[in-house]
């Protein structure tokens, strides 16, 4: 049964989509690294923890593989929590099953943002800001600007020339559109076989320009082993400094 869409109409409805059905082959590890423990926690499990302090989400869904054997191992209990979808081939399928399913409880004018399984360090003000700060049609995301000198290499490993990074941003999740525009855009960019990385791309196919909101630079994508070390690090600075 789909979840009842809540009323509040002082405040835009919004849902959350958190893709979690990858593999993480470059981590080398059995284990799928949304499922990797830090402290006794998985990633996915401090990803969704900071997600469930943001008051404007209404409700979350999480996309699973088809074959995964990790999730109904955790014992993760939240009213927040709607349930899971399976996942697609590439990340933008299982957004757009994700958006599916909550098409069955929200409009096309809700809010909904995307964030992915293997950013455990995520904080909660950082996403209320997000939320705060975007409102038009274009939506938004996470970000933060490039600060090392960044260099475009040719194939034989060789400095063709060094990039201006005074534009350059280095994308983040959550990002936040609004559902129907962002099912629109999905689907438009899969048909296509156009190639998009993320939310924010499949927009920019669509023709839109969503914002950029200042995120926090310890909001890491968790993608190598060395990575997991550093997400631990910056976990454990947090809690006890209290931040």
């Amino acid at each position: 049964m789909s979840p009842a869409k809540p009323s509040n109409s002082e405040t835009r409805t919004c849902w959350g989509i958190v893709p979690a059905a990858g593999i993480g082959k470059r981590m080398r590890s059995e284990v799928p690294k949304q499922y990797l423990k830090i402290k006794g926690r998985s990633v996915l499990e401090y990803a969704l923890s900071q997600l469930w302090e943001v008051p404007a989400l209404s409700g979350i869904v999480v996309c699973i593989h088809a074959r995964d054997s990790h999730w109904c191992k955790l014992s993760i209990r939240h009213s927040k929590l709607l349930g899971t979808v399976t996942g697609g081939k590439t990340r933008a399928e299982s957004v757009i099953n994700g958006v599916r399913f909550l098409r069955q409880c929200g409009d096309p004018e809700d809010w909904v943002l995307v964030h992915d399984a293997v950013r455990p360090c995520v904080r909660s003000d950082s996403i209320q800001t997000l939320i705060e700060n975007v409102h038009s049609d274009d939506g938004g995301l996470l970000a933060v600007p490039v600060t090392d000198t960044v260099k475009k290499v040719n194939p034989k490993h060789r400095v063709d020339l060094s990039i201006n990074r005074e534009s350059l941003w280095l994308a983040q999740t959550p990002q936040f559109f609004k559902l129907g525009l962002l099912e629109q855009a999905l689907n438009r960019a899969v048909s296509d076989h156009a190639f998009i990385t993320d939310e924010a791309s499949a927009m920019e196919y669509d023709g839109y320009h969503p914002k950029v909101v200042r995120g926090s630079v310890d909001n890491i994508k968790l993608t190598i082993p060395e990575d997991l070390i550093l997400a631990s690090f910056y976990l454990h600075q947090r809690t006890t400094i209290g931040q």
